[in-house]
């Protein structure tokens, strides 16, 4: 595609001498598995959001993974969460054991509705796991308040959200847990995967270190069944680097996607969402559209990509079909049936991104 998705090249072409500085150096050091680079990079991760203690573990998936675990969610405990993410949310809650409750989502972020969560809190709940979509925050006000109300523990994933903000405070510092993702496409990316884990307990982190360490504190004893899921100190280089950049890359985002809000104001398209309260960074920039097999054909047309995020909804995906055949989530499934993301990344043009809401306003 003339116009990807997201142009890895050139964010690395922008920081290419300082990270290949960096991974040379820790080839020399030989420190590979929980080094300098990882500690460091933990350290400075938890001084930007705000938190006592980041963890970093080897993806976004076991990051959620682990936040569960050491939380104490097990067999037959439920989670209430988003329907409208990536699989990896509710596969993590399976993981432990854990059933999740699906809530619908608000119309307009597409963020689980706090209106709906308490209707499905019943005895086995044990956690509220909202998703800050597209990197939209969700309404944490209202869901801390139903977690207080109820004695639930509250943990953010965080996998799109990587420097949004609540009236100045970071996503990931509200929860027990957040869990955040490095997959090479998130706003903060490494170049493979790579996951972290943020507390302000020092209890849970030191649970999550053990955890991510085969169930260990002193090597070769073990007091749990734990997991190997470290950060790997090479892709810690690399984050080190990038996590320098992430409030200009974070912005540049969210230049892109004001100017093609303001260029599809009357593109017969429903642009994105934002609440006036949390700080959106745009990890996507979806919109909604009865147009969606037509403007997706368009771009492909004119050498644009484009992609939908997430064509089902995960109360409708095969694994959790037959345990959710009756459940209905108007509002989910009708947004997986319209949405679509164009291209966005902090290096993006004004040309490139007049030529892609050119060719959506063009179809009607």
């Amino acid at each position: 595609m003339n116009i990807p998705m997201v142009d890895l090249k050139v964010q690395y072409n922008a920081v290419k001498e300082e990270i290949n500085r960096g991974i040379l150096e820790a080839l020399e050091k030989t420190q590979f598995i929980l080094g300098p680079n990882v500690t460091a990079f933990e350290e400075e991760a938890a001084a930007f959001l705000g938190v006592k203690h980041a963890i970093g573990v080897a993806s976004g998936t076991d990051a959620l993974h682990l936040a569960l675990a050491a939380a104490g969610i097990k067999e037959g405990d439920e989670v209430i969460t988003s329907p409208f993410t990536f699989i990896a949310t509710a596969e993590a809650i399976r993981y432990v054991g854990a059933v999740p409750v699906f809530v619908d989502v608000l119309p307009d972020s597409f963020n689980i509705d706090p209106a709906k969560i308490e209707a499905a809190i019943t005895p086995k709940t044990r956690a509220i796991l909202p998703v800050h979509i597209f990197g939209q925050p969700a309404d944490l006000s209202a869901i801390q308040a139903i977690c207080t109300k109820h004695g639930l523990l509250l943990i953010e994933d965080c996998a799109q959200s990587f420097g949004a903000d609540v009236d100045g405070r970071m996503t990931g510092s509200f929860g027990a847990f957040g869990a955040f993702s490095f997959f090479p496409s998130k706003n903060l990316g490494c170049y493979g995967d790579g996951g972290l884990i943020t507390t302000s307990c020092p209890e849970l982190a030191e649970q999550v270190k053990v955890l991510r360490n085969h169930g260990s504190k002193v090597r070769y004893h073990h007091s749990v069944i734990g997991f190997n899921s470290r950060l790997d100190e090479i892709q810690a280089v690399i984050l080190r680097v990038k996590l320098k950049h992430i409030r200009e890359y974070n912005e540049g985002r969210r230049r892109v996607a004001h100017l093609y809000s303001s260029l599809m104001a009357d593109a017969g398209v429903v642009t994105p969402f934002e609440d006036g309260i949390g700080t959106h960074i745009y990890h996507q920039y979806t919109l909604l559209t009865d147009r969606r097999d037509a403007i997706m054909k368009a771009l492909a047309d004119a050498g644009i990509a484009s992609a939908v995020y997430y064509p089902i909804p995960l109360h409708k995906q095969d694994v959790f079909a037959p345990d959710y055949s009756g459940v209905v989530l108007p509002v989910a499934e009708d947004v997986s049936s319209r949405c679509m993301s164009l291209p966005i990344f902090p290096e993006m043009t004004d040309e490139q991104v007049r030529r892609v809401a050119a060719v959506v306003t063009s179809v009607r």
